[in-house]
C-alpha cells in the first residue's frame, strides 16, 4: 500500500471514530426529534457530540454549534447570514476576503457580487503567502459588514493573523454604527494547531470533520453577539438545529464528529509535536538529497504541511507524482485540477518555474520516518528519470 502524504486533502477515520459511528448506527437510529425513548437516546447522542465539538474550540456553550453537511455549507451559511443582516442597514454590503481563499468562500462571494447583492475586496497575500493585518485594515469602509478569511492556507500551510484581526475589530466595532463580523474557515487548522474561538475573537468558525480524522460532515460555530444569533438557514424546512439547519439529523455521523473532536481535545499537543517532527524530517531529507525549493516558509505554518518544488526539473508536479508509485501527495488543493498550475502559489510569490513543479506534502498522525524515507526515495528516482529524458 502506498504511503499516504495527502492529509490536507482528507484524513482517514480514526479507529475510535469508526467504533463510535458503528455503535450509533446500531443503537441510535431513531429520529432525534421523536419523543420516544429511542428518540431521546438519539437526542442525547447529538447533545454529547455538540458539547464535544464546542469544547474542542472553546465555545461558550454547546448551542453555539450548528451541525452542517461540511465546510462548504458552513462557509455559505456564515457569509449569507451576515449579508442578510447587513442588507437591513446598507443597500449593498461590502465583504472582505483574501485572494487565496478556498472556493467554498470565494465562489459564493463572487456570485453575490455578480448579482449586485454585495461588493467585495480581495486583499492580496504578500510574496511569502502571508496576509498582513494592516492590508486588511485598509480595506474596511463604512459599508463593510464581513471579513471572511481562512485560518490556515490549505496549499502553503501559512497561518493567517486571525487573532490580531479579531482583537482589532473588537475595538473598531465600538466606534462603528454597524459592526463588522469576522468569519474564519478553520478547515485546515483544527487538529493541527490550537483553535480557540475566544482567543481568535471570531463571530463564525467553519469546522470540517474529514480534515481531523472525522466523518464528512461539519459544523458552524456562531457567537452570540446580539440577543439573538445572526444566522440564516441556507435551506428551509423543519425545526432541527434550532430551526437553522432543517432536516433529520445524521446522528451516527454527528456522533463520529464528536468522537473526532474529543480526540483533538485530548491529544492535540501530541499530534502537533509528531507532525512537526515528521514534516521537518521530510524537509531535511528533501533538501539533502534533491535541489528542492521550499515555498512560503518565512511565516508560521501548519506543522504538517510542506510545499516544495524543483525549478530545474523538466516535469510538472503532476507528472513528477505520476512517476512516484510508492506514495500519495498533491500538487494543489484537492478541489482543483491537479494538472493545472496552482494560482494560490503564484499569488503567494512562488516563481513560476517552482510552482510548476511543486508538490504539496501533508503528513498525518500515523506518518513515520520509514514513510518519509520511501517518499524521498521515490522523488529522487523520479527526478533522476526526468534528468535522463532526451
Amino acid at each position: 500500500m502506498a504511503v499516504y502524504l495527502d492529509y490536507n486533502s482528507t484524513t482517514p477515520l480514526a479507529p475510535q471514530v469508526v467504533s463510535c459511528i458503528s455503535e450509533s448506527l446500531q443503537n441510535h437510529w431513531a429520529n432525534p426529534s421523536s419523543d420516544s425513548e429511542l428518540g431521546r437516546t438519539a437526542r442525547r447522542t447529538l447533545d454529547s457530540a455538540r458539547e464535544r465539538v464546542a469544547h474542542m474550540i472553546r465555545a461558550d456553550c454547546a448551542q453555539d454549534i450548528i451541525f452542517t453537511s461540511g465546510g462548504t455549507e458552513s462557509n455559505n451559511m456564515a457569509i449569507l447570514s451576515v449579508v442578510d443582516w447587513g442588507r437591513q442597514y446598507i443597500p449593498k454590503p461590502h465583504v472582505i476576503m483574501s485572494n487565496v481563499e478556498h472556493v467554498a468562500t470565494s465562489k459564493l462571494v463572487e456570485h453575490l457580487a455578480s448579482k449586485g447583492i454585495i461588493s467585495y475586496t480581495e486583499v492580496s497575500v504578500n510574496d511569502d503567502g502571508y496576509l498582513e493585518k494592516s492590508d486588511v485594515e485598509k480595506q474596511v469602509r463604512s459599508e463593510t459588514v464581513l471579513i471572511t478569511l481562512m485560518l490556515a492556507n490549505n496549499e502553503t500551510g501559512v497561518i493567517f493573523p486571525i487573532r490580531a484581526i479579531g482583537s482589532w475589530l473588537k475595538v473598531l466595532n465600538k466606534e462603528r454604527k454597524h459592526r463588522v463580523w469576522l468569519h474564519t474557515d478553520a478547515a485546515q487548522a483544527i487538529g493541527k494547531m490550537e483553535v480557540n474561538v475566544q482567543e481568535l475573537g471570531v463571530d463564525y468558525l467553519s469546522i470540517v470533520g474529514h480534515k481531523f480524522y472525522g466523518p464528512r460532515i461539519g459544523a458552524l460555530y456562531v457567537r452570540r453577539v446580539l440577543p439573538e444569533r445572526v444566522v440564516t438557514p441556507v435551506v428551509r424546512g423543519g425545526g432541527q438545529e434550532g430551526g437553522l439547519r432543517p432536516g433529520t439529523e445524521n446522528t451516527p455521523m454527528i456522533a463520529g464528529l464528536g468522537a473526532a473532536a474529543l480526540l483533538v481535545s485530548d491529544n492535540l499537543h501530541t499530534y502537533i509535536s509528531h507532525m512537526k517532527h515528521m514534516r521537518d524530517y521530510l524537509r531535511s531529507q528533501l533538501m539533502e538529497k534533491t535541489n528542492c525549493v521550499v515555498n512560503c516558509d518565512r511565516f508560521a505554518q501548519l506543522p504538517n504541511t510542506l510545499s516544495a518544488g524543483w525549478p530545474d526539473c523538466s516535469l510538472t508536479g503532476h507528472q513528477l507524482l505520476a512517476k512516484c508509485p510508492h506514495f500519495v501527495a498533491s500538487t494543489t488543493a484537492a478541489c482543483h485540477n491537479q494538472a493545472q498550475l496552482s494560482e494560490v502559489l503564484l499569488l503567494s510569490g512562488v516563481p513560476k518555474d517552482v510552482a510548476r513543479t511543486t508538490v504539496r506534502f501533508s503528513v498525518g498522525r500515523e506518518t513515520s520516518r520509514d514513510d518519509i524515507d520511501i517518499a524521498v526515495d521515490d522523488i529522487v528516482l523520479a527526478l533522476k528519470s526526468a534528468s535522463d529524458l532526451p
